[in-house]
C-alpha cells in the first residue's frame, strides 16, 4: 500500500516527516518515459540511514517500488537499481498515478546497532526486534499529474488556396506545416478525421527524421546515436529529439524510419486528433 502520511508503528521506521531517526529520510524522485509497449522508470532515491542502508546490502532488507494506479503494483528492486521498465500489458498509468519506495525486512531485525534512530528509542533499542516482513521505511509519494501522456506539438495546419496539389508537407521553423489546398481536404467535421490525416502525419514525420538523422552536426552517414548528441538549437529538432528520448528511442537510421515513426506516432497523432476536435468545435 502507499503511505500517505505517518502511520503509528511500534518501532522506528524511516520516513521524511517521522522523528524516529535522529536526522534524514527516505526521498524519492522518479522521470517516467515510455514507448509502445514499455513503460521506463528512471529513479532516484536516498536512504539516509547508515543501519539500513546496511541491512539492504547485506539482503536482509528489500527495496520495493509501489506503483498505486487501479490497484497496487509492487516490484522488487536491488539496492544499485536505477531504471525498471514494465510491460504497459502489466500495468495503468492514469493522471493520479502515486509512486512509492519501500523498505521490508526479509528476516527478523534487532535494532541493537541501529545509532540512526532518536534518544527515546535508544533507550531500549535492544529490545526492538523487527518482524520478518515488516515495514521499515518509505519514502515521499511521487505523484504523475498527466505528464506521461501530454502531447507534443509538432504539427501546425494550413489553408493555401494558390497550391498547385491537394496537400503540401514542408518544415517550418518550430513545426511540421501540413498545407491543405482548401479546408474540406481536412475532413473536419467527420468521424473519422484524425485518421484520414493520418497520411500527412507520417509524412511529416518521415520528412522531418530524415533531416534529423541526416544532419552531420548529429551523426555521420545518416545514423545518430541520441546519447551521444546534445539539445539541437533548431527548435523543430529540438522537439523531436525530446519526444524520441521520451519514448527510449536511443539510433536513428535513414533506413529504419518507419520503426522510429511507429514508436513515437501514438503520442503525435495523439495531439493532431485533438487540434482536429477543436477545429470541428469552433468551427473555423
Amino acid at each position: 500500500m502507499i503511505y500517505k502520511k505517518d502511520a503509528n508503528f511500534p518501532y522506528p521506521v524511516l520516513t521524511n516527516t517521522s522523528n524516529s531517526y535522529e536526522s534524514g529520510g527516505f526521498t524519492l524522485n522518479v522521470d517516467l518515459k515510455e514507448n509502445t509497449d514499455t513503460y521506463r522508470f528512471d529513479i532516484e532515491y536516498e536512504v539516509e540511514s547508515a543501519f539500513l542502508e546496511q541491512l539492504l546490502a547485506r539482503k536482509q532488507a528489500q527495496l520495493f517500488l509501489i506503483i498505486q494506479s487501479k490497484d497496487n503494483k509492487f516490484f522488487r528492486l536491488q539496492p544499485d537499481e536505477r531504471a525498471i521498465e514494465i510491460a504497459k500489458s502489466r500495468l495503468s498509468i492514469n493522471t493520479r498515478t502515486s509512486i512509492q519506495m519501500s523498505i521490508q525486512a526479509t528476516t527478523d531485525i534487532s535494532f541493537r546497532d541501529n545509532e540512526d534512530i532518536n534518544d527515546f528509542y535508544r533507550e531500549f533499542k535492544d529490545d526492538i526486534i523487527v518482524p520478518k516482513h515488516a515495514l521499515l521505511g518509505f519514502s515521499n509519494t511521487v505523484i504523475f499529474e498527466g505528464s506521461s501522456t501530454k502531447p507534443f506539438d509538432l504539427f501546425e495546419r494550413k489553408i493555401d488556396a494558390t497550391l498547385k496539389s491537394d496537400i503540401k508537407v514542408e518544415l517550418g521553423s518550430e513545426t511540421i506545416v501540413i498545407h491543405y489546398k482548401n479546408e474540406d481536404l481536412q475532413f473536419a467535421g467527420m468521424p473519422m478525421s484524425g485518421t484520414l490525416n493520418n497520411p500527412y502525419i507520417y509524412m511529416g514525420l518521415q520528412k522531418a527524421l530524415h533531416r534529423f538523422a541526416t544532419n552531420p552536426d548529429y551523426g555521420d552517414d545518416g545514423h545518430v546515436y541520441l546519447d551521444d548528441v546534445e539539445l539541437p538549437t533548431d527548435q523543430l529538432d529540438a522537439k523531436l529529439y525530446r519526444l524520441m528520448k521520451a519514448k527510449m528511442v536511443y539510433e536513428l537510421d535513414v533506413d529504419s524510419l518507419d520503426e522510429v515513426i511507429y514508436k513515437i506516432s501514438d503520442r503525435v497523432i495523439e495531439k493532431y486528433a485533438t487540434a482536429v476536435k477543436g477545429l470541428e468545435a469552433s468551427g473555423d
